[in-house]
């Protein structure tokens, strides 16, 4: 137990009322879970506003208070301890640090951020050292793990409180390395605020969250705060292919470390062949065959292969684990009709560039026709949806345009949306379906031999997500019952 000031340790503090040795029991942004002797953090999000539910807090046994704006009558609580910070986001990440006893000093923990490959890009880190024999975590979208215990997911970053608790849980356990994805939006709302990383990697921007930012530039700037904010100690890796890579590490203090395929970087690679098996690739100047598919993973295992340097690791014993590396849930996982030369293919692409890569992927190999089945998620970035329709008429030669997650969203007038970025000369290839299990079935009943169905969106996922119920859903279940595989 540590008392208020123990936990206030790094808070940028205003104004305080009250003794600071009092000695909290808990702590929580979330009124309703406030018990006696809790410290209550009052949070301005982006539905409420915890200050709404300050006196709430009080009534259910809150002694310590921490706000931006105190509250008119606030005198009327002598013997609540007040403390009015700039940020109260950032307060809490770094209270829920403190009350963990700083665990992510304790780890080596990696961040990755970017439009595309976090997840990827993380996991494989994960792989690699759980291969190479370290005890490590993961915090991605797809699952958290602490070594081998898996522990579902809700968002990319956690919340600042559940994401030290999982640093603390990941010390305890004896984890040496954490591998985690870094979020803009949980970088905007200081959930890793108290968080100390020994790296940083940044794998590309594109279109995406502008729903939440507003403008791309937002979005860069916010990419960019991550890699600011890193201490001097630190590594900062960079894709320097891609347009921003420069601009995103030009304010860190950290080691900067730049990843290409295309220009002369620290670390190249270079594809000698890329089909439905793997990669064949020159890796730091290596050969390397890896059971990874396309141009985006040359990319990933570049990033990946960055890192593990960074941290210590031989060069030859990085490339025979990543050799062996398998494929992420979610992330192009490929499966092949037992009895017909034809493939599925379940891929998380959810913006315009991250389908654009994947189908330019394809569209390189040895395939007979590539049809693609896909949606636009309801509630969120409604800009990129033409652009996906676009994107997926000029480079399939089939297009189903289905349901993604529709929310609160009419599904149709989300379809004609995407419908809206299709030129008349391309029309003729695309059919809507709005039932996705339908648009699935269709689109595997309809590939022939040498024929690639594309299923893009949803990747891991095992819900849609329909007027506020999260209901059963799978596209690599449906896809392996339609090809009897299970």
């Amino acid at each position: 137990m540590k008392q208020l000031k123990d936990l206030l340790y790094k808070v940028h503090l205003k104004e305080l009322y009250g003794e600071t040795t009092v000695i909290p029991n808990d702590f929580h942004f979330d009124s309703r879970k406030v018990k006696k002797g809790d410290l209550f953090i009052a949070i301005k999000g982006t539905q409420t506003d915890g200050h709404q539910y300050i006196i709430k807090a009080i009534e259910q046994g809150a002694i310590a208070i921490v706000c931006e704006d105190l509250p008119k009558d606030f005198i009327k609580y002598p013997l609540i301890q007040w403390i009015v910070t700039s940020n109260s986001h950032e307060a809490l990440g770094i209270i829920a640090s403190n009350y963990y006893d700083n665990p992510s000093e304790k780890l080596k923990v990696v961040g990755v951020t970017g439009t595309n490959g976090k997840t990827t890009v993380a996991t494989l880190l994960y792989k690699l050292f759980t291969d190479l024999g370290f005890p490590c975590g993961l915090v991605s979208t797809v699952e958290n793990r602490i070594n081998e215990r898996v522990i579902p997911a809700n968002l990319t970053t956690p919340d600042a409180k559940y994401l030290q608790n999982l640093f603390h849980l990941m010390v305890q356990a004896g984890c040496e390395y954490c591998f985690m994805e870094v979020s803009s939006i949980a970088v905007h709302q200081h959930r890793i605020s108290g968080t100390f990383f020994t790296g940083g990697i940044f794998t590309n921007i594109t279109h995406d969250h502008l729903d939440y930012h507003g403008t791309f530039e937002n979005y860069l700037k916010c990419k960019q705060t991550f890699f600011t904010k890193l201490s001097s100690k630190a590594f900062a890796i960079s894709n320097l292919d891609d347009k921003n890579g420069e601009v995103m590490l030009q304010n860190s203090n950290a080691k900067r470390i730049y990843y290409a395929l295309n220009r002369l970087a620290h670390y190249n690679a270079k594809i000698i062949e890329n089909t439905l098996e793997g990669l064949h690739l020159i890796l730091d100047s290596r050969e390397l065959w890896v059971p990874l598919v396309g141009k985006f993973n040359a990319y990933n295992l570049l990033a990946v292969y960055t890192a593990a340097k960074q941290l210590g690791i031989p060069s030859d014993e990085i490339l025979k684990k990543l050799s062996l590396i398998s494929s992420v849930k979610g992330r192009f996982q490929i499966y092949k009709h037992p009895k017909q030369p034809k493939f599925a293919i379940i891929d998380y692409a959810h913006t315009p560039d991250a389908l654009k890569n994947v189908l330019e992927t394809l569209k390189d190999m040895k395939i007979n026709n590539l049809i693609v089945v896909f949606g636009c998620g309801g509630n969120r970035d409604k800009q990129k949806r033409p652009l996906m329709g676009k994107i997926a008429s000029e480079l399939a030669d089939k297009v189903i345009i289905t349901s993604d997650n529709p929310r609160n969203e009419d599904p149709k007038k989300i379809i004609e949306d995407i419908q809206n970025g299709i030129s008349k000369e391309n029309l003729s290839k695309v059919t809507t379906l709005v039932d996705r299990e339908e648009a699935i079935a269709a689109a595997l009943k309809f590939a022939q031999n040498h024929d690639v169905v594309l299923i893009a969106g949803k990747g891991h996922e095992n819900y849609q997500e329909i007027n506020d119920l999260k209901l059963p859903f799978d596209d690599s279940v449906m896809v392996q019952k339609i090809f009897n595989l299970i």
